[in-house]
């Protein structure tokens, strides 16, 4: 009976992939292959473009890869000395304020992206450094009393004063100094320059040997380990306690550790054993006194909305205590939630050490959150300019079997009833089987498109749509499902993905889902704006 569903499915692919073979030849828009390295934000900027060119003549292993071992305590590990050498020759600028570190495997960016919030709330001046940007590098930093990208002239004047020191780094390290390594010191000067009150600084691969974990103990009012999962498996040790191991690198002695979760038995212990060592009290977020809970979904002022019960009663360590009641989070799932009570978890520490927080400081920051790629769902005019009158569309920069799996229940959870197509590109290095079970265990879609974008502003790490959908054919097979899978550009995939909803749903709405990675997310948005 599989058998025969496949046959279906190979027959119903084949005839949609006509129609959209004739597609091509119209008059469309562009192929969006290659819209991440022409992203519309930066290709209008000189400045800006100035930066990225300098940056993209050093070795940048998100557009390569990581190698394996590379943040581990090993002598296989990054060179952390040589982030030590490079900020000494700018003076060290990571000394001149209190930072909050952030390691995780999934949620650091967006509980990083919540406190930022709850403390510019509060009206404090905050240095906030993700990775990594959806359609301009500059929302890797945001500086001051606004969430907003840094200005292209405020980061081109910073980068040609210290181009020199750059220069005279590179050079000292033989060309060694990595793209994430110049862009971090980068960011942490212009926070001092800038004077902020404190930074928020999310991780960019584990921890220990990651070139932001060159904050010193003195530095640091607090270090956030959001989850542990098997993403970087290779380059974190190969298993999830090496994996601990990384990312408890970043606890410094006697500061407080917050733990988002929920997290393993034995893996969480390894990170409190860490502390232990370290001295430093930890503050879970998963504690028994957490009753924080999602009471529902609906739309405020034309915006998507979940309500929620914040309710912590901690008693461990740091005795904490705080109710919110109906927060309306505009970031949407179970797993947002739990990172918006991350987040909470650390501001009340913050509070604990002397900094002023009100409670309505915390509901007002994480009200107001948003993150591009975040189960973000377009607005009308968006669908419109993608040509997707009709539909409505969720883009999540899901790529791992775990995000896969939050996906999936929000999705559940915002698109009851709804029917749904799936977008897909994916990076080379991902789980694809274990990504491609979480989303077909539970869920129902009537197509499944695959396409292909860069990675990073490059070819070399984007999986091939055929490959995607050979895994995808094979998973069917074994779950006894019925799949639709179709190879072409992104734009055939999203208008097929539209020609299909429409042709099964008639009067009522559907669903396209885009996700596999923040590269298919940005890639999307880009295609927006240039429209």
């Amino acid at each position: 009976m599989a058998n025969m569903k496949v046959f279906t499915s190979f027959y119903r692919c084949a005839k949609l992939s006509w129609y959209t073979n004739l597609e091509s030849n119209a008059r469309i828009p562009s192929s969006f292959l290659g819209c991440v390295r022409t992203l519309c934000l930066d290709s209008t900027c000189s400045k800006t473009q100035e930066v990225v060119e300098y940056l993209d003549r050093l070795k940048n292993f998100e557009k390569s890869g990581v190698p394996e071992n590379a943040g581990t305590e090993t002598d296989d590990g990054f060179d952390l000395g040589r982030m030590k050498r490079l900020m000494d020759r700018l003076g060290n600028p990571q000394s001149k304020y209190k930072t909050v570190h952030v390691a995780g495997t999934k949620g650091k960016g967006s509980t990083a992206a919540y406190l930022s919030s709850i403390l510019r709330a509060e009206g404090y001046r905050v240095g906030c450094y993700t990775s990594p940007h959806i359609r301009t590098i500059r929302e890797r930093m945001s500086v001051g009393t606004q969430n907003e990208p840094v200005a292209a002239d405020l980061l081109y004047s910073l980068f040609l004063r210290i181009r020199k020191s750059l220069d005279q780094a590179v050079a000292h390290e033989s060309g060694l100094l990595s793209h994430f390594e110049v862009l971090t010191a980068i960011a942490f000067t212009l926070f001092a320059e800038k004077k902020v009150d404190i930074a928020v600084v999310e991780a960019g691969l584990g921890g220990a040997r990651d070139a932001t974990n060159i904050i010193s103990s003195s530095e640091l009012a607090a270090a956030v380990i959001t989850t542990i999962g098997k993403e970087h498996l290779a380059a974190l040790g190969g298993s999830l306690e090496s994996i601990a191991l990384a990312k408890s690198g970043i606890i410094k002695h006697g500061c407080p550790v917050i733990l988002g979760g929920p997290f393993l038995p034995h893996i969480e212990q390894i990170i409190r054993d860490k502390a232990l060592s370290m001295c430093s009290p930890v503050v879970s977020a998963c504690d028994s006194g957490n009753r924080s809970v999602m009471n529902g979904f609906g739309i405020i002022n034309g915006e998507p909305r979940q309500s929620c019960d914040i309710r912590l009663h901690i008693q461990k360590d740091i005795p904490l205590h705080i109710e919110l009641c109906e927060v309306n989070l505009s970031m949407l799932g179970h797993h947002q939630l739990q990172n918006a009570v991350t987040a909470t978890c650390a501001a009340l520490c913050l509070h604990d050490q002397g900094w002023r927080i009100a409670d309505g400081s915390i509901r007002s920051g994480l009200e107001s959150t948003q993150m591009l790629g975040r189960s973000q769902i377009l607005k009308k005019e968006e669908i419109e300019a993608l040509g997707l009158s009709g539909s409505m569309a969720l883009l999540d920069g899901a790529h791992t079997q775990e995000s896969a799996k939050a996906l999936a229940n929000t999705i559940s959870t915002v698109c009851q009833n709804s029917r749904l197509v799936l977008v897909v590109a994916m990076a080379s290095d991902k789980d694809h089987c274990g990504f491609a079970k979480e989303l077909l265990t539970g869920l129902h879609f009537e197509a499944v498109f695959f396409t292909e974008v860069d990675i990073a502003g490059d070819k070399s790490r984007s999986t091939s749509a055929l490959f995607l959908k050979d895994i995808w054919i094979k998973t069917c097979i074994e779950l006894d499902k019925m799949i639709l899978a179709v190879e072409s550009s992104l734009t055939n995939c999203l208008r097929a993905s539209n020609r299909t909803l429409k042709a099964r749903t008639g009067d009522q709405s559907g669903v396209i889902v885009v996700t596999g990675s923040l590269h298919i997310v940005s890639s999307v948005l880009a295609s927006i704006h240039k429209s």
